[in-house]
């Protein structure tokens, strides 16, 4: 199973029978069995037909649509939602007791922070030119991660934990940073839009992680808009953006190698404005990676999701 990526101006996905068919201009260009798609993820301007929506839905296919222009998310359709409502309903209760809320989260920040200690030693050994930036780096992060690992658990608020979480983020992305070629113009995080090349890459992988990780909550029969770690906010999938956090260091990584293996590099993007998007071969090269990147993250994203179904059917409560 796997991912059907559209990414073509004027094409139109219709249903026949078991089959998901592509047309352009009005000519067939491609029929694709539903058996082998388990998400479907279109860029620009399309048309896809009630039929193919239904049975999209039906099969419990997600389906995300990026914008043309800078590939943000504008929609998504996730399919039948998983019958078990009492989950549900024990997620709410639980997200509305910080007491209950609180080791999870913790538990959430340790996993980002070990992920990006782990990806920043693997770096130390692989690029010695930039050790001190690297060492630095993780230094300041493992400190951090080291002092929430020994600090009383009835001590730590939520507003601790981010305190915590932002200071290693920044320490993390200023060794991040130096390994890239300084011709990138990578100095750190940036987005909405994203000013370099690095930070287009890195967006359009969280953008994609992120719906897998919707993906995964929708399965699991939990509400993606209900977190542990993130507070609840204006139409964003809290939970799906906790599950994210444990994923970053890995998509990190997945760009780093992009651009040090130059499977990515300087022509595969362009510049609109203050953006820098990429262009059409760089998202072919991006979307093809992606697959080979992400199938081992969808299975961990799907045992995180399990492993708080069972959180949530074991706790009595206060």
């Amino acid at each position: 199973m796997g991912t059907l990526y559209l990414d073509r101006q004027d094409i139109e996905l219709c249903q026949e029978s078991d089959y998901l068919c592509l047309y352009e201009g009005g000519e067939r260009r491609g029929t694709v069995p539903l058996t082998v798609v388990d998400r479907v993820v279109i860029r620009g301007r399309a048309t896809v037909s009630t039929g193919a929506l239904g049975l999209l839905a039906e099969r419990g296919v997600g389906l995300l649509v990026l914008s043309g222009r800078h590939g943000r998310r504008v929609a998504m359709l996730l399919g039948r939602p998983h019958g078990d409502v009492a989950r549900r309903v024990a997620q709410y209760c639980w997200h509305a007791d910080t007491g209950r809320r609180l080791p999870l989260a913790r538990l959430v920040v340790l996993g980002k922070l070990r992920g990006q200690c782990q990806l920043l030693r693997r770096a130390m050994e692989k690029r010695p030119d930039c050790r001190k930036p690297l060492f630095d780096a993780l230094a300041q992060v493992e400190g951090v991660r080291q002092r929430l690992r020994g600090a009383d658990p009835g001590q730590i608020s939520l507003s601790s934990l981010r305190g915590m979480e932002g200071a290693a983020a920044a320490a993390y992305f200023a060794g991040f940073t130096a390994l890239f070629a300084p011709s990138l113009g990578f100095t750190g995080r940036n987005r909405r839009p994203p000013r370099d090349p690095v930070n287009a890459a890195l967006s359009l992988a969280y953008t994609l992680l992120h719906f897998e990780a919707v993906l995964a909550c929708h399965m699991a029969g939990l509400d993606p808009f209900v977190g542990v770690y993130h507070d609840l906010a204006y139409n964003r999938e809290s939970l799906a953006a906790d599950l994210v956090e444990l994923m970053r260091s890995h998509a990190d990584e997945w760009i780093w190698r992009l651009f040090a293996e130059r499977r990515l590099h300087e022509k595969y993007f362009v510049r609109e404005g203050e953006a820098c998007l990429l262009n059409k071969r760089g998202r072919e090269v991006f979307y093809g990676s992606f697959e080979g990147f992400c199938r081992p993250i969808r299975n961990r994203l799907r045992r995180y999701a399990s492993i708080l179904v069972r959180a949530l059917a074991t706790d009595t409560g206060p």
